[in-house]
């Protein structure tokens, strides 16, 4: 465990996991939107932890090309990623009746493309390495799909099928997969809210997961791993 990479890594979920690497002296390259934010976060990361490299790359996730850009650039730089979370994903609370023309094809381009392109990307060298780990950050609502966001939970669904068929083509070349089923978890989208953080799965929870999923011995493999707050979905 050397080199990650991690797309939406400035807030949330992704920055959480991408501080929990960076605390254990792992490489990282990590994306999102905003170039400012992905300085501002490698500066810290590289305050606390001078001995790590940080990539960075501002991009939009559901553009292939670009995404494809930051993969190669990320192996330009680090040389083999062995860790890929692919973290990006959007919520839009809407029923499918009531969603604009192009709100589909917008969720599916940003909640499931990204990881099948980065599989496509990095299956073949992870299998040529007999190593490595894809982690899938699903949702509950590929459980138990939400009426209100129809869409969003069709992408997670199908997010968590893509995981489970990764995991079949990997595990003969000793290559780990991992779907990651948050619940409700306090991130920017709660921003404002009143309610207890202890009602939520927090964006640390999540990562400390992660973390120890990836150090676990080289045997063994968690396929899916649900966390949920102890009360239930907020």
């Amino acid at each position: 465990m050397k080199n990650v990479l991690i797309t939406a890594a400035t807030k949330g979920i992704g920055r959480a996991i991408a501080t929990a690497f960076a605390r254990e002296g792992v490489n990282l390259a990590i994306c999102s939107r905003s170039a400012a934010e992905l300085q501002n976060f490698s500066q810290e990361l590289l305050a606390i932890y001078p001995a790590i490299k940080v990539v960075v790359q501002a991009i939009d996730g559901s553009d292939k090309t670009q995404l494809l850009d930051f993969a190669k650039n990320a192996e330009n730089e680090l040389g083999f990623i062995d860790t890929v979370v692919n973290n990006l994903g959007m919520f839009d609370m809407v029923s499918i009746l009531d969603e604009t023309d192009d709100a589909f094809n917008k969720q599916w381009q940003t909640n499931l493309m990204p990881a099948y392109q980065l599989y496509k990307h990095f299956g073949k060298k992870m299998q040529q390495e007999r190593q490595g780990h894809f982690f899938n950050i699903c949702s509950v609502a590929a459980l138990e799909p939400i009426a209100a966001a129809g869409t969003y939970s069709i992408t997670k669904i199908a997010l968590l099928g893509l995981t489970r068929v990764m995991k079949l083509e990997m595990q003969a070349y000793d290559v780990k997969v991992t779907a990651v089923i948050p619940g409700s978890t306090l991130t920017n989208s709660w921003e404002g809210t009143t309610i207890s953080p202890d009602k939520f799965v927090l964006p640390e929870d999540v990562a400390s997961a992660v973390l120890n999923i990836r150090k676990m011995s080289v045997g063994a493999n968690v396929d899916e791993i649900i966390i949920r707050p102890v009360g239930g979905q907020v």
